[in-house]
């Protein structure tokens, strides 16, 4: 199972209804956060997440409301002791923004801290990270901006314990050769191929995060056939030209992107202040014509995706 954590939800000034720009993705006990902007620290505690458990951070890009709350987690995980290695993803400058803070602060990281860059020529990375493939791309905003996703690899098939046993397999170490694959010989000297007794392997989790970003492409590609798609959502139709100059979305776009992408879920979020509380509905109601399976998120919403058995 995999867990959302919509921590921040608003875009550009935090209001008194939704913090700025964070989600948190829970998969298998570690924390993976994406952006980090004003509050995330507190809104992490509030969502009841150790901050100990956090492995990798993904930034979008470098306006303040989705990077000016970084410096203040990076030094209070280090107040906290944590010793857990954290990779920090994010476009070139990365390290620069980090180490300027380290020296006008004055302070330094006792625990690891990895930076992976994706330099400014790049049009896209895939990088391999235990047992998944994280994916970024450029979308398309005032500034360098990249869009994340990370795919599972493929889980193995559903076991057949039952013809196992018609097959005279007993329970035990060769179940699991047979799971991973291998082919096994029984006592009375029948081999056993893996597939007689598992299935085809099953498809993993996939997350996308798109935002800042007007309509895109790349978008696309990131979210398809994904369980869960954030993507931003910062006006809806009211506020289209606005959208469009300041390079953003409407609820509608986002709507667009996840039916190209054919998603499961798709979760709206990034809410400008422009669209008060009592026009979510509008907002909301413009994306589900589109896309039924769309959600408005509030700060600290939970959202969890099981497994696809297809």
């Amino acid at each position: 199972m995999l867990e959302i954590i919509t921590l921040g939800t608003g875009a550009a000034v935090p209001t008194r209804f939704r913090n700025l720009s964070s989600t948190a993705v829970i998969r298998n006990g570690d924390v993976y956060l994406f952006d980090c902007g004003e509050c995330t620290q507190i809104q992490l505690r509030r969502a009841g997440i150790r901050p100990g458990r956090i492995k990798k951070i993904f930034i979008s890009h470098f306006h303040g409301d989705h990077i000016f709350g970084l410096p203040g987690l990076l030094t209070s995980l280090q107040m906290a002791e944590c010793s857990q290695e954290i990779t920090l993803y994010g476009p070139q400058g990365l390290q620069d923004f980090i180490e300027f803070h380290k020296n006008f602060s004055g302070f330094t990281l006792t625990y690891p801290l990895h930076i992976v860059e994706i330099p400014d020529e790049s049009t896209g990375e895939k990088i391999s990270e235990r047992g998944m493939l994280i994916h970024c791309l450029p979308l398309q905003h005032r500034t360098r901006t990249l869009g994340w996703a990370f795919i599972e690899e493929k889980r193995p098939g559903k076991f057949n314990a039952a013809r196992a046993l018609e097959l005279g397999i007993p329970s035990g170490p060769l179940y699991g050769k047979l799971q991973a694959g291998e082919e096994v010989i029984t006592d009375d000297g029948v081999v056993i191929h893996s597939k007689e007794i598992v299935g085809e392997k099953r498809f993993g989790h996939h997350f996308a995060y798109c935002l800042d970003t007007s309509p895109c492409d790349a978008s696309i590609e990131l979210a398809k056939n994904a369980d869960i798609l954030v993507h931003e959502a910062t006006f809806y139709s009211r506020n289209a030209d606005v959208a469009k100059l300041s390079g953003h979305s409407t609820s509608k776009d986002a709507a667009y992107i996840a039916q190209q992408a054919g998603v499961r879920e798709l979760i709206l979020t990034h809410i400008s202040a422009r669209t008060l509380p009592n026009e979510e509905v509008i907002a909301l109601q413009e994306a589900i014509e589109i896309f039924p399976h769309a959600q408005i998120a509030h700060d600290l919403d939970r959202f969890k995706i099981d497994y696809r058995e297809d």
